[in-house]
């Protein structure tokens, strides 16, 4: 296994879920070298360990190596890209992403390039990039593809001569190096997610490694099936994880991908330690755009160190049978409340705020052709446009289940102060609208905040007399008050 380091902790996203502008940035839009800098400020300031470099979807800098170490040679000279702190790619899947396919294989190319200039940078072999997040996993196939591509295709091609009797491509241009990659599966659909343990092992099988990270996303998950499903689905996954752990003996090292609303993980600055002492069988958390922009500077510092100081450890187990009949109950329930809602989360989505420059990205979210094949926004605007409308999705999947099976769910999640924490957002006018039964209501005795309720029925009656002009500056206004925008 490539570079036999510590494992990273905290791991900053690109996920643009925040609502303040971070200082660095030219304008609300973070782009092309604001990321740079983002990078940076995330080591330098946050002490996050590692930045995840998101080539999907999205136009990015290719040389954040080379500019990097030149720019912030002072950091770098003392902390060690590569070593101390980290870059990991994530990178198109081909399977998935037709279009983008060819960037993958530009990626790949671009990484023997960064290790030239840290070498060059720290006068020693250094690899500054050696592990590649490979998103919507569903196969071990498509983790060795990746691979072997890299190994035989990137690295592998030095050792071929032009023409016989020339040099080889190595002693013409240099050798490629670092020799092998780490790929990581991202995993974010229902199906693989309870698979995962699997697909790794498959993957494994014909490696000789120390230790293997796996991540599994929950905005995804939760977009698809609803909180409660998804967050039950992550446990059934990493208590699986840990069995492969003891019949392969390779440490695995999970990677959460938590968000700010409790919808998408309940990660802020303030959750941080609760969130951590829940998920204690989770090595690396990710922090996205509103935890680290949206709070006082000492309390995201606070929460950072929170997830630093402690170690992955065994979480205690919950019964599979009864998690998998509570995720069929209300993920059913929640798929089929939110084919109701499809159409002004769609309209309002429209309104919220970019916050990233990203193109098109193919979701997993899609509904049987009898039901009239509706589709939904990304998880970040699905989650602002029902915040917007006094409809926190937290609410949404849980009247199927039976009172057993809510007490189960009270008793192995954070559910009661997730439900409290989108409850202060509840506006009743909103249900009443589309007949919605939220009888969880009445289970959470929460303070509703009335100045929050209040700029959600200005919302609905823009929306009712289509004053659509004037939505996204209450959308930021309410996101302003949640402190992240979804």
């Amino acid at each position: 296994m490539v570079n036999k380091i510590k494992i990273p902790r905290t791991m900053s996203t690109q996920h643009p879920d925040n609502v303040v502008t971070p200082f660095f940035a030219e304008s609300s839009v973070i782009k092309g070298d604001d990321e740079v800098k983002e990078a940076y400020y995330v080591f330098s300031h946050l002490n996050c360990h590692e930045q995840m470099w998101d080539y999907e979807g999205k136009e990015v800098d290719n040389f954040v190596v080379k500019k990097l170490l030149s720019r912030y040679s002072h950091f770098f000279t003392e902390n060690i890209l590569g070593e101390d702190y980290f870059l990991t790619l994530r990178v198109p899947n081909p399977s998935w992403e037709k279009a983008e396919a060819k960037v993958l294989l530009e990626t790949l190319e671009s990484i023997p390039r960064s290790f030239d200039a840290a070498k060059l940078f720290y006068g020693r072999d250094v690899a500054p990039i050696f592990e590649v997040i490979l998103p919507m996993t569903t196969s071990s196939v498509e983790l060795n593809r990746v691979y072997y591509y890299y190994r035989n295709f990137v690295v592998g091609k030095q050792k071929r001569r032009f023409f016989q009797n020339d040099v080889t491509i190595a002693e013409w241009i240099g050798e490629f190096k670092p020799d092998e990659i780490n790929v990581i599966p991202l995993v974010e659909d229902l199906p693989y997610v309870l698979n995962c343990h699997e697909i790794v092992e498959r993957y494994l099988a014909d490696k000789l490694v120390e230790w293997q990270r796996v991540f599994l996303a929950k905005s995804d998950l939760a977009l698809n099936y609803g909180m409660l499903a998804s967050t039950l689905a992550l446990k059934l996954a990493l208590a699986k994880l840990e069995e492969v752990e003891e019949r392969t003996s390779v440490e695995i090292y999970p990677i959460v991908g938590f968000g700010s609303p409790p919808f998408r993980g309940n990660l802020r600055p303030g959750t941080a330690k609760m969130v951590v002492e829940e998920w204690c069988n989770v090595q690396t958390f990710t922090i996205q755009s509103a935890f680290k922009y949206d709070y006082p500077g000492k309390d995201v510092l606070k929460g950072i160190e929170a997830i630093n100081s402690r170690r992955k450890k065994k979480c205690e187990h919950i019964d599979e049978e009864k998690a998998k009949q509570v995720i069929k109950k209300s993920s059913e329930e929640y798929r089929k409340t939110v084919l109701l809602l499809a159409d002004i989360v769609n309209r309002i989505a429209l309104y919220v705020p970019g916050r990233r420059e990203r193109k098109l990205h193919v979701g997993l979210f899609g509904y049987s052709r009898e039901v009239g094949g509706k589709t939904l926004p990304r998880a970040i605007p699905f989650c602002c446009a029902l915040y917007s409308i006094g409809l926190p999705p937290e609410l949404i999947g849980l009247n199927s289940l039976s009172s057993e099976e809510l007490d189960f769910a009270f008793e192995v999640c954070s559910l009661e102060e997730e439900l409290n924490f989108a409850m202060r957002y509840f506006n009743p006018r909103t249900a009443e609208m589309f007949d919605l039964r939220v009888d969880v209501v009445n289970e959470i005795d929460a303070e509703r905040n009335e100045e929050y309720v209040k700029i959600t029925n200005e919302i609905l009656d823009l929306l009712g007399k289509n004053r659509v002009e004037l939505l996204e500056e209450k959308i930021v206004q309410a996101a302003r008050m949640r402190r992240f925008l979804g």
